[in-house]
């Protein structure tokens, strides 16, 4: 355990986690483990907001069609707009585009732009390389369909927490090295993981009881079956001096702290401009957990407030 700072609403809903009688996401299948985490985000994340566009839609991807849903604060677009692509977390093996809904259109109305999130295939079904395979073709896909988004988009910014923030990671590494036709104008990954032999330090201080814990990492990393040595699953292994401008944010009771803290840190020893935001007292997943967390809201507000000063100094 730890001695780490708590923040009293993040103690509460951590207390009433700790004495549900429901089972772990790691001892039921992975089917269940969906269903358990849409039900969870429903009671504690906050509602969506109104917002004049949001359709669903679908693009060609390496085994099939791919679910997209695109959010916008506008109606309809006549100038140039750069477009956030989401990529849901979930450990790679839950997770869609309802999980991640409320979110969605907060952060489109907030940032006044258009949001696509990506629904890539799941493990153990699709186990890797396929959500960096699903998110890097409905990336490439935005910038090569705008007629048929009826948007004039002008860049390309991943955007994405946890395995989304992975991925978000590995398609700003790979657009780099291989460009798409539009160019990544920044990134803004949210408790990324971005290596998968991580250990000691904040994954041992925080490996139980923290919303995110040791075992569900060992049962999601068990389903997307990764290999270590491969950029599409530890972005640390790529050319950093090519990153796009990053807003890399961490929550301070993450296992995935570290990880988070070390890649920000190498970015800015590459001369990437970067900024680093921390949470303190919350954990893993607080962008989910903002009616049951208030503080929570407060992080993300804090952490759009800093993706709109990236984008207005680029």
């Amino acid at each position: 355990m730890t001695d780490a700072y708590v923040r009293p609403d993040v103690q509460m809903i951590l207390t009433m986690l700790a004495q549900s009688e429901q089972p772990q996401m790691s001892e039921v299948e992975p089917a269940m483990a969906r269903e358990m985490y849409n039900a969870m985000a429903a009671m504690l994340e906050a509602d969506a907001v109104d917002i004049p566009r949001i359709e669903d839609l679908t693009c060609p991807g390496p085994a099939g069609d791919i679910p997209l849903r695109l959010y916008d604060s506008q109606a309809e677009r006549s100038a140039e707009t750069p477009v956030i692509i989401f990529y849901h977390g979930g450990g790679f093996v839950i997770g869609d585009l309802e999980s991640h809904h409320s979110f969605c259109t907060y952060i489109s109305r907030e940032m006044d732009l258009p949001v696509i999130a990506v629904d890539y295939r799941l493990a153990p079904e699709a186990p890797f390389p396929a959500a960096p395979e699903d998110s890097l073709a409905a990336t490439r896909w935005v910038a090569d369909n705008q007629e048929k988004l009826k948007l004039n988009i002008s860049g390309l910014i991943p955007c994405g927490d946890s395995a989304g923030g992975n991925l978000t990671l590995v398609v700003g590494q790979v657009l780099a090295a291989e460009p798409a036709s539009v160019p990544v104008i920044a990134q803004f990954p949210m408790y990324p993981a971005s290596r998968m032999d991580a250990e000691g330090g904040s994954m041992e201080e925080f490996a139980e009881g923290f919303l995110l814990t040791k075992e569900s990492m060992d049962y999601f990393n068990s389903h997307y079956a990764p290999k270590d040595d491969d950029i599409h699953v530890s972005p640390y292994l790529g050319d950093l001096a090519q990153s796009p401008p990053t807003v890399l944010v961490t929550a301070g009771l993450d296992p995935l702290r570290d990880q988070g803290r070390e890649y920000a840190a190498d970015l800015i020893r590459h001369g990437i401009n970067t900024t680093f935001l921390e949470m303190p007292g919350n954990v893993h997943g607080f962008i989910n957990i903002r009616k049951a967390v208030p503080s929570a809201q407060q992080d993300v507000d804090k952490m759009i407030a800093a993706w709109k000063t990236l984008l207005a100094n680029l």
